[in-house]
């Protein structure tokens, strides 16, 4: 980031909702159906088609605001923005302006710099979806209206952000929580969390803000990250050489890291808003907002602190856990069923987070559910087999979803305790390697973990590595 100014950025987000249908009609809002086949005379702007106003769409509108503690409006108001474009068949988006449903919220981000700091969120206001331009390589261009009416709620922050770092730590942050509230899928790629950045430039210490630049549709947290950084540097090039920042819309180009200009930048007044007429205003009472309010996730702070204090967790395994609500919900089911936080939140981590980036599947189709790694917990804790065994138990678990119970009686891998068995093997084991062990008594700790290893070895695994460490102690003191 150029240090010879300071930069100001203001984010505007994009959320596709998860709703099964379009935001002013019945339409089916799947991603990746054929083009045109989830079409009305609603979506299609056809004359005479009146706007239906989805309700789940409200719903999430202040599950978002309530969750970035935004005040909710009373009474809100769609508006007309119009302007004209292919994929816009009515000529106009119908959009929220001059009374949002929500405004004036904020979250905290953490930053390596300046620790906790709050970013301010003007409004969040619902909107629908244009359609999508297919150019193809020759002179024509096709338009699918599939996505035209899917519903949105665009997230306008302050300017608060002064860096590509504190720019991703709020989307980031913004990004986990409308996956944790379910009103969004997350799919970056899919578009369905899409932003605009608003990047300037100012001499350090002037208050009045530099002249803007927007970045349109960046869909992933890289290119976000790389096109400020550029866009920045782009700026401040330019003042240095004499020149003048033009107020204006601009493409970010990933293969060549660059940003570019598309067109002017527009204004609130280019897009003539006025309140549309086929939608009365929106009247949101106080117990729909206490009732949507009652029915709200533990958020991911409040987990993250949580874990911390109740449970004792380090706040490493607090934050991985508590990121992604699914793997939250797991391990929540884990230590209602297993008291040993900690050790829950190391397989959670561990072999069950492996073993899911290994098969590529989510938490939520894990075939070792909660209880079936909870029996193998069990048995770990109270010496049935070791660690080591446990990991092969667990292995067993996933691929025929027997208990833990079920898969040590059939394979025999009962942990040996019997003091007077784990010594013969000892024996055997010091009588094969006399000069080691004599190294050993001599001071050469390291040796400790050769004699532990090839005693596990020779019993397969199924001595005591604790007892096996007591006896090997024993004979060292005679």
């Amino acid at each position: 980031m150029d240090s010879r100014y300071e930069v100001v950025i203001g984010l505007e987000v994009h959320v596709q909702l998860t709703t099964k249908t379009k935001i002013f009609c019945g339409c089916s809002k799947d991603f990746g159906q054929q083009p045109n086949s989830q079409t009305c005379p609603v979506c299609l702007g056809l004359p005479g088609a009146l706007p239906v106003l989805n309700r789940q769409v409200v719903e999430d509108a202040i599950k978002a605001g309530l969750a970035t503690n935004c005040q909710i409006a009373p009474r809100s108001i769609f508006a007309r923005k119009n302007y004209f474009y292919p994929d816009l068949p009515k000529g106009y988006q119908i959009s929220q302006f001059e009374l949002p449903i929500c405004e004036h919220g904020w979250l905290n981000i953490e930053t390596e710099e300046n620790g906790q700091k709050k970013i301010g969120i003007t409004r969040i206001h619902m909107e629908e979806d244009a359609g999508k331009l297919l150019h193809s390589d020759g002179d024509s261009s096709q338009v699918d209206l599939n996505r035209a009416c899917t519903p949105l709620l665009e997230i306008v922050s302050e300017p608060d952000m002064r860096s590509a770092d504190e720019a991703i730590a709020y989307l980031k942050q913004l990004h986990q929580i409308v996956v944790y509230l379910g009103v969004c899928d997350g799919n970056m790629e899919e578009g369905s969390f899409r932003c605009d950045a608003n990047v300037s430039i100012r001499p350090w210490g002037q208050e009045e803000f530099g002249t803007r630049a927007e970045l349109k549709n960046l869909n992933s947290f890289r290119f976000i990250k790389q096109a400020i950084e550029y866009e920045v540097e782009r700026q401040a090039d330019l003042i240095d050489d004499g020149g003048t920042v033009v107020q204006e819309t601009r493409l970010f180009d990933a293969d060549k890291g660059t940003t570019r200009s598309m067109r002017g930048k527009e204004e609130a007044h280019d897009y003539r808003y006025f309140p549309d007429p086929d939608l009365v205003p929106l009247v949101v009472s106080d117990d729909w907002v206490d009732s949507v309010r009652g029915a709200l996730p533990e958020l991911p702070d409040s987990k993250l602190a949580r874990y911390q204090q109740e449970l004792g967790l380090p706040a490493y395994d607090a934050g991985v856990i508590s990121a992604e609500r699914d793997l939250a919900e797991y391990f929540e089911a884990l230590v209602a069923l297993h008291d040993n936080a900690k050790v829950c939140a190391n397989w959670v981590m561990g072999e069950v987070s492996r073993a899911l980036n290994e098969n590529g599947i989510p938490v939520t189709a894990c075939p070792v559910s909660p209880q079936l790694l909870a029996g193998i917990l069990e048995r770990i804790a109270d010496n049935t087999i070791s660690g080591k065994i446990a990991k092969t138990v667990f292995e067993d678990v996933w691929n025929t979803g027997k208990t833990a119970d079920q898969i040590i009686d059939e394979k025999g891998l009962k942990q040996v305790t019997d003091t007077g068995a784990i010594e013969s093997i000892l024996d055997e084991v010091i009588a094969a390697n006399q000069g080691q062990f004599e190294e050993l008594k001599g001071g050469k700790d390291k040796l400790t973990g050769f004699f532990v290893g090839q005693v596990m070895k020779a019993s397969k695994g199924k001595a005591n590595p604790g007892m096996v460490n007591q006896l090997l102690k024993k004979k060292l003191e005679g």
